[in-house]
């Protein structure tokens, strides 16, 4: 899928979408496109803070519905719950909790949250199945050998 397909996909056809599979590339390259799209939204600042709050503002409403979707449909390609997206939550809200009590225990919460969250990125770059899985069909019919 290249850059264009992949945000006409993501932003058009399955906005809301968190069922089937995304691929590698539609994930990567919506990704780059949010990107792009809040550098651009970050240097209206030079032009109007009320422009820069407004346009950064409507681009985030926007486009974090889409952003969730593909990152679920990319964890269903890999035959993983959607849910996993999730995982590092509960030990960002202890580490915020903690902060000011415990200065050793929301360490512990930050370094087991920052751990979810590489493997979140290790299991967004691994590559998607090669055959039909339990979130749908292969989408790599034809392309991967």
């Amino acid at each position: 899928m290249n850059f264009k397909n992949a945000i006409k996909t993501c932003v058009k056809d399955k906005y809301a979408n968190f069922k089937g599979r995304a691929s590698r590339s539609e994930f990567w390259f919506f990704y780059l496109f949010l990107a792009f799209g809040y550098a651009i939204s970050i240097s209206t600042i030079f032009i109007s803070i009320k422009l820069f709050i407004g346009t950064i503002s409507i681009f985030a409403l926007a486009m974090i519905i889409p952003g969730i979707a593909v990152t679920v449909r990319r964890l269903h390609d890999i035959n993983k719950s959607g849910w996993f997206i999730l995982l590092p939550l509960p030990f960002d809200i202890m580490e915020r909790l903690t902060e000011k009590s415990s200065e050793g225990l929301s360490l512990v919460f930050l370094v087991i949250s920052l751990g979810l969250y590489i493997y979140l990125l290790v299991l967004y770059c691994t590559g998607g199945d090669k055959k039909n899985n339990r979130f749908g069909k292969n989408i790599y019919k034809g392309k991967r050998k």
